[in-house]
């Protein structure tokens, strides 16, 4: 079954013709009403305030010529008023029944129609068969039940339109034309047009028409929107760009690689678009109520009816009004939009932070996490290692250290690999073509190179060390000591040297750790490093638990190790060998820096490599699930309570006078409701969520 995006309302694909296909998905729709509030949303509320402010002038005199002016053929201005009112009013509701009807469905409007036609009916036949029935006109409680759940409407469509406004941001951050270079000329051709592999020119203070590699020019790259990162990134040939992101004071040649719906941007906007729809595991009672709730409403408002007049002798008015009273307190939208709802603004805010929530669970798994494993190198470090001593065994120069290490690693994207490359470039060492290598997450690269075999290992474990020729033992034990990560070069099984590595801390690491650990949440550091590297890190961040030299199956090992414990574990990788843990994990959190293939792994994307996003991307999943909760209980707690005093709770109390005005209340109780839904959710947009996690830290001012 799919869920009406605008009022959560279960739709039946196979019977359902009210569809509608955008961004190549489909949305089905309970009434044509919904439909045209989701496929022209501005053209709606026009139409709303227009019916409103009629209503609202209609009722009104309608209001005063029932309790104040009595003129002489006033029952009949009161039924011309009236009919005027319930088609013009109530025609849209009328429409969302016959559509009901039509796809066996049940909805709102369906609530709305009958039970407000119920009393117009009532009254219009006692104006044109005077003396048949008791003589009690209802045409204000008809006219401004319909006035007032058109009201209701009209605000929760506003607060609709604040909460997916982050939508309608990223659509527009594409600039409409791209300046395409075709050898020697450029030319302007909508952005819808771009394909990959075409170059364009970005001037200064333009927006990215789509993803690329910058080939020529230096600029400085904003990508607030997008990532949250507020510095500006400088960008060089080879720098990769984000569609929408903002260039800044040189001109830019951009080779495209990806564009349109296939852009960055897009997939952001599809994640957003995707919480409209999603059903947390939490909603599914939700659900099974509100798919037999308006049957039920209906046949509750009958039993009442019915029950009252037999047994406690209520007149014909007084049945009227208890059914109506019972249709109209209904609201079963407030069901439907508790999930979907906080969703679109959970998800809506943490796109704003830099964060991506992939996945109809991954909220919810998020917000239960206790325990979260996290990688080290590119995770709580910089990501940018650095090579910081070369020892070759008896025989071998530095250079020809250097050189077998960066021909090995010249296909990786392992940081070291990266770092080794880099010192490799700045000795003059011209990276090797040709070279046949495979990587083994957490041990190291294996290849050929001129007919030899190559081979950059981490120390795996003791008879590793024990291989290494004496005098480089010694330097391994120092480095081991001194808390470097080094790693060992052979050629043809034979030791060539050692290569130590240092990679500090990130800026904000300590910070996002603290905060973590004030949330109530137990951090495990889990890397493939030593266990004097591993320390190091773990001291300056603020861990006590550590666990070393760990091969991707050790994390693995260490996720479920803590699972069978009954704990919900959350892990924070950005490489390769984090991608099984990342997977395996309750939540998988994966930075945006690392490789692609951790991020595919992860529930959770940071867009930014700062450590802080991973405390805040739990707090946002946790206050969201909150206001799920808080959406769900609402509305199971509102129907539990006043249907039963719609249907005659309060009459041993009161007597049947109290129906005189229960109408009216429960009109205006289920014309609040779902507004109340969408604006607790809306509250998401605003509350603190950052409290305790510095916006700045050193060295990133």
């Amino acid at each position: 079954m799919a869920t009406d995006p605008i009022c959560g309302m279960y739709v039946d694909e196979r019977t359902s013709e009210l569809r509608l296909y955008r961004d190549n998905r489909a949305y089905y729709f309970c009434g044509s009403g919904c439909l045209a509030a989701f496929q022209d949303p501005r053209r709606e509320l026009v139409r709303l305030r227009l019916q409103l402010a009629l209503g609202a002038v209609a009722t009104a005199a309608i209001l005063l010529l029932t309790y104040a002016i009595h003129p002489t053929g006033g029952d009949w201005i009161l039924a011309a008023l009236g009919t005027a009112v319930q088609i013009g009013l109530g025609a849209p509701f009328y429409r969302g029944t016959w559509d009901a009807v039509r796809s066996r469905t049940g909805n709102m409007d369906v609530l709305i129609a009958v039970g407000t036609t119920a009393a117009y009916a009532y009254s219009l036949a006692v104006v044109v068969a005077p003396g048949r029935l008791p003589p009690s006109l209802y045409f204000d409680a008809s006219a401004a039940i319909l006035t007032l759940i058109l009201a209701g409407n009209y605000l929760e469509r506003q607060v609709r339109g604040r909460a997916s406004s982050v939508i309608d941001r990223l659509r527009e951050l594409l600039p409409a034309q791209a300046h395409v270079l075709q050898g020697a000329t450029e030319l302007d051709r909508p952005v819808d047009s771009l394909q990959p592999g075409e170059r364009v020119r970005v001037r200064p203070g333009e927006r990215f028409p789509a993803d690329g590699t910058v080939v020529q020019g230096q600029s400085e790259v904003s990508e607030a929107l997008l990532t949250g990162e507020a510095v500006p990134r400088p960008v060089a040939p080879g720098s990769r760009i984000l569609a929408g992101s903002v260039n800044g004071t040189g001109s830019l040649d951009v080779d495209a690689t990806t564009v349109g719906e296939d852009t960055f941007l897009a997939h952001i906007g599809e994640l957003v678009s995707d919480a409209e729809l999603n059903r947390v595991p939490l909603q599914q009672l939700a659900d099974r109520i509100a798919g037999a709730f308006v049957p039920f409403v209906l046949s509750l408002a009958l039993v009442a009816a019915t029950a009252w007049a037999l047994l406690g002798h209520a007149d014909a008015p007084t049945t009227v009004l208890i059914f109506v009273a019972v249709v109209i307190t209904a609201c079963p939208c407030a069901f439907g939009l508790a999930t979907p709802a906080a969703l679109v603004v959970g998800t809506g805010r943490a796109a704003e932070e830099g964060i991506l929530f992939r996945g109809q669970d991954a909220f919810e798994r998020a917000a239960g996490a206790q325990v979260v494993l996290t990688d080290k190198t590119g995770t709580l470090t910089r990501g940018a290692p650095e090579l910081i001593g070369l020892w070759p065994t008896a025989g071998v120069s530095e250079f020809q250290l250097l050189e077998a290490a960066a021909a090995v690693e010249a296909g990786s994207e392992h940081p070291l690999a990266q770092a080794v490359r880099t010192a490799a470039r700045a000795r003059g060492i011209t990276p090797a073509e040709g070279v046949r290598s495979t990587t083994e997450p957490g041990r190291g690269v294996r290849g050929s190179w001129n007919g030899r075999a190559l081979e950059v290992c981490r120390p795996e474990a003791g008879p590793e060390v024990e291989r290494i020729p004496d005098p480089l033992r010694e330097v391994a034990d120092r480095l081991g000591w001194e808390g470097a990560s080094w790693s060992i070069v052979r050629q043809d099984g034979q030791v060539m040297g050692l290569l130590a590595f240092s990679d500090e801390p990130a800026p904000s690491a300590a910070a996002a750790i603290r905060a973590l650990q004030a949330d109530g949440l137990e951090v495990v550091m889990v890397t493939g490093d030593g266990p004097e590297a591993a320390q190091r890190i773990a001291n300056a961040v603020g861990i006590r638990d550590v666990r070393s030299r760990a091969l991707p199956e050790d994390k693995l090992r260490f996720v479920r190790e803590f699972q069978t414990q009954g704990r919900k574990v959350a892990f924070v990788g950005d490489g390769i060998n984090d991608a099984a843990a990342l997977s395996a994990a309750d939540v998988g959190i994966a930075i945006g820096s690392g490789s692609d293939v951790a991020k595919d792994a992860g529930q959770i994307l940071l867009l930014r490599s700062d450590p802080r996003g991973i405390p805040l991307a739990l707090r946002i999943a946790r206050r969201t699930v909150d206001k799920v909760r808080q959406n769900l209980t609402w509305a199971l707690g509102y129907n539990a309570i006043l249907l039963p005093i719609a249907a005659g709770a309060l009459v041993f109390a009161f007597g049947f006078g109290v129906y005189q005005s229960l109408p009216f209340v429960g009109a205006i109780a289920m014309a609040i409701s779902s507004t109340l839904v969408v604006t607790n959710s809306l509250s998401l947009g605003w509350i603190r969520i950052g409290d305790g996690i510095p916006q700045s830290v050193p060295g990133k001012e």
